[in-house]
């Protein structure tokens, strides 16, 4: 039933290709194959179980129509990431609209894998209390590994904004692990 991860780049434009035609089953192995990773972006960016598993649901549920802007030219990953990316945005700034915020979450996705559990914790906690604006360009650049171009693109701005928000985080949050 369930493969190993699949070749990125033919496999997952084959896929692609299959759900453009209305594969349901192509669609679910896209999903087996980049539904954790898509669900961690969107946490990490939304600070919100329950957000992410809404941007989840939106990224998969809209796959077919966006797959008409995939046109293979890099990673479908990468790709993906974006859409994702761009749907936890627009959620965020719903809630926003709404003056709502999400709960902190503690034991959210964490940002280093092999760091001490103690310090992961403490790294997402500060993380989390960063402000949506810097905490987004900080998961885009150096977790998620988009460029200040890339970042700038998604967000509306520009890649010396990307880059001044970047440093602005990096100093918040070696304020907030030092106390």
């Amino acid at each position: 039933m369930g493969r190993g991860p699949i070749s990125e780049h033919q496999d997952s434009g084959e896929l692609l290709r299959r759900v453009r035609r209305g594969s349901v089953e192509a669609l679910g192995e896209l999903y087996r194959a980049h539904a954790d990773s898509v669900y961690t972006l969107a946490l990490r960016l939304t600070g919100s179980r329950a957000d992410a598993e809404d941007v989840l649901h939106d990224v998969f549920l809209g796959l077919a129509r966006a797959a008409a802007s995939y046109h293979e030219h890099g990673r479908f990953a990468a790709w993906l990431g974006r859409i994702a990316a761009r749907a936890a945005l627009m959620r965020m700034r719903a809630r926003r609209r709404k003056r709502e915020s999400p709960l902190e979450e503690a034991g959210s996705a964490a940002v280093t894998h092999g760091a001490d559990p103690v310090d992961r914790i403490a790294l997402e906690q500060a993380l989390a209390r960063l402000p949506a604006p810097l905490r987004v360009v900080f998961v885009l650049k150096e977790i998620e590994g988009y460029s200040h171009e890339e970042i700038g693109g998604m967000l509306g701005i520009t890649a010396a904004n990307s880059a001044q928000r970047l440093s602005r985080a990096w100093k918040q949050l070696r304020r907030e692990m030092t106390r």
